[in-house]
């Protein structure tokens, strides 16, 4: 494994500044970091947020966005002309940003999530893939539970109708199982569409209930899905996303889950 392409997400931290939480993820070990689209760590539409100050915190303290948690998209099946004209420029600014940033890739949303908006939704894709391409900035819709997201052919439809490289799927082993969905088989299905992946682990409890442990812990095998991943030709970031605050807290969690990543 390659251990130096890895970033870790900034949703644990998503209520701290940006100084405090490139400073926790900078002591970790980490020298990327995957930017949750929400105030105060990132904004395309907030009036409030600084770019400028964006590059001076990561610079500080030499973490490199790798990635953005975005929402793009949401708006793209909305009965309003407005909210879609709306998200086809949050789109385009996010992109920028990204580029701006050195981000690989940011993270999009498949409008309201059902699957009967996916034709609705795909010429705004398309759209934005052709700008994507421009900028060298990939675009995946993450694994989450719901019609789209939560379901692999769902996910192969919008890419393979999208048709772009550029264009695809945010794989997360984790969320796949927390839905119901094997994600061994679920990668059979979605291989030629990833275009990030997210990492944490979990395991199912004496009550069948699928839960979250600390990385390492539990039964997804990540060696296994990064050889999976790099065997389609895959060469950007993994994004390791602490979501285990009620087993322990991130400022010294993170560093738990970089030396389990590390020593792999």
């Amino acid at each position: 494994m390659d251990k130096e392409r890895v970033s870790a997400c900034s949703y644990p931290l998503q209520k701290e500044g940006l100084d405090y939480t490139f400073k926790v993820i900078s002591e970790a070990g980490f020298k990327k970091i995957d930017l949750l689209a929400k105030m105060p760590h990132f904004s395309v539409t907030d009036p409030e947020f600084s770019l400028d100050e964006l590059e001076r915190v990561s610079d500080r303290y030499g973490v490199a966005v790798a990635n953005i948690g975005s929402y793009c998209g949401k708006g793209f099946s909305s009965v309003s002309e407005d909210e879609r004209d709306a998200a086809v420029d949050e789109m385009e600014k996010t992109l920028a940003a990204a580029k701006r940033l050195g981000a690989k890739s940011i993270r999009v949303t498949p409008g309201s999530g059902e699957r009967e908006v996916i034709d609705l939704v795909v010429p705004y894709f398309q759209q934005a893939a052709d700008r994507a391409e421009k900028h060298g900035v990939y675009m995946g819709i993450e694994n989450h539970g719901g019609a789209i997201s939560g379901n692999p052919d769902a996910c192969k439809e919008i890419s393979e109708k999208v048709g772009s490289k550029f264009f695809g799927i945010l794989y997360e082993p984790c969320n796949l199982m927390a839905c119901g969905v094997e994600y061994k088989a679920a990668f059979d299905t979605l291989r030629d569409h990833v275009v990030h992946v997210h990492f944490k682990d979990g395991k199912y409890d004496q009550d069948e209930k699928w839960v979250r442990t600390m990385l390492g812990e539990g039964i997804i095998d990540f060696q296994w899905v990064f050889e999976q991943v790099e065997g389609t030709g895959y060469d950007r970031d993994y994004a390791l996303e602490f979501e285990v605050g009620n087993i322990e807290p991130v400022e010294t969690g993170y560093k738990k889950w970089y030396e389990t990543w590390k020593n792999a």
